[in-house]
């Protein structure tokens, strides 16, 4: 699996350094952001702990923004 997705990188002409486990973390992010929760994001992933699958709840910019004061 390493080298197709190696080579799969090269061809892309991706010069970041990316790994399977990038695809992994994006997954997840993607799954987050769209609002999947994250008990399921764990199963999906086959994490044990829920402390695992917690690093891809980090906050973004353009989350903080959607967020609505109950006082406005």
């Amino acid at each position: 699996m390493q080298k197709i997705f190696n080579d799969a990188v090269k061809k892309a002409g991706i010069r970041k350094d990316v790994s399977v486990q990038s695809l992994c973390h994006s997954f997840a992010t993607h799954l987050l952001e769209s609002g999947t929760d994250l008990r399921y994001i764990q199963e999906l992933l086959g994490h044990k702990s829920s402390k695992t699958t917690e690093i891809y709840t980090y906050m973004s910019n353009k989350d903080i923004g959607k967020i609505k004061s109950p006082l406005d």
